[in-house]
């Protein structure tokens, strides 16, 4: 391939990346945010109050009920009534469907426990574990913290073009795997202590220097193998250092969904297990990616440096977009 070639490829690879990063913004900011609030004013017994950032949203409500509660629940009015059972099980907000709505659901009971949950379009249902703290409600935790760890891998843009640039970046099975347990063991340790309050970060300068590790990695897989680079000869002391900061924007996106007060530690567990179960799954499909390429002769440097360049690209616009946030622009 001559460097003509070459060149239009790393630019035709920058220009999809921008766009595609240009894009991703539009859609991340919500048009109108709303607030349910539940508070437990008797036993199975709970005031339901909604209030709404704009009249076009509650016209949109109207009479209609603010969301579909759990059985034997039932509204009447603001008056929720649950029963002896309390309120347990999946509450769900089929009209936030084909809407740009944040809906912040408040839910505090008599003995003081309060869950704090955000509803959106793609994730219009939670589940409620009532007020106590025993077994029973241990294991729809488990699961549904397990999921929700998954899923903000799965679809945390940043962080997962973070693990996939590792990844290429480590060519050795001995050396990657050094380097995913350093970054594992740093994102594990300042996910707990921003979770349980023992370190606070503003979370834009995190969400800038998340964005500007991206463009290093990938930046370190386009340099030559043999430069003998730091990042290079000690992948695992990068990694772990950069851990740090992931761990911290993880522990925004659960602060933000909110955990069950009597469940703490079992649901910063599970979800730290989900982050894993989910970067284990984008680790095995790039390198089962990787090796299938070879095997078909497709794994050329060309298109390597294509999908390297794609992606710094896109974390390059990330870094500019989240810098000037920090300072207000």
């Amino acid at each position: 391939m001559s460097d003509r070639a070459v060149r239009r490829g790393r630019l035709a690879a920058i220009l999809v990346g921008l766009a595609l990063a240009a894009a991703a913004p539009a859609r991340a900011h919500p048009i109108d945010a709303a607030t349910l609030t539940l508070k437990e004013v008797e036993p199975g017994r709970f005031v339901v109050r909604v209030q709404t950032g704009s009249g076009t949203l509650a016209r949109q409500l109207g009479a209609a009920p603010p969301a579909v509660f759990p059985p034997p629940c039932r509204l009447d009015g603001a008056a929720l009534t649950c029963g002896p059972a309390g309120l347990v099980g999946t509450i769900a907000f089929p009209w936030l469907e084909g809407t740009m709505t944040r809906l912040m659901v408040e839910i505090e009971w008599r003995d003081g426990t309060r869950l704090l949950r955000i509803a959106t379009a793609s994730a219009r249902t939670l589940t409620v574990y009532g007020g106590a703290g025993g077994v029973r409600s241990l294991g729809p935790v488990v699961a549904d913290y397990t999921r929700l760890g998954v899923e903000h891998i799965l679809t945390g843009f940043d962080h997962l073009l973070f693990v996939v640039a590792l990844t290429l970046l480590v060519r050795k099975r001995r050396a990657l795997i050094m380097t995913i347990t350093a970054f594992t063991v740093a994102h594990s340790l300042t996910l707990a202590a921003t979770v349980l309050g023992l370190v606070t970060v503003p979370p834009a300068p995190v969400e800038a220097a998340i964005a500007l590790s991206i463009v290093l990695v990938c930046a370190e897989c386009l340099r030559p193998a043999d430069t003998g680079s730091f990042t290079r000869r000690a992948p695992w002391l990068v990694a772990f250092a950069f851990g740090l900061l992931h761990g911290m924007g993880f522990a925004s996106a659960l602060m933000e969904i909110g955990l069950p007060e009597k469940h703490i530690p079992a649901a910063l567990l599970c979800f730290n297990v989900g982050v894993e179960l989910g970067q284990l799954a984008v680790i095995a499909a790039v390198l089962v990616v990787r090796a299938l390429a070879t095997r078909v002769r497709l794994a050329r440097p060309p298109i390597t440096r294509g999908v390297l360049y794609a992606m710094g690209a896109t974390a390059a616009f990330w870094s500019l977009d989240r810098v000037a946030a920090v300072f207000g622009r």
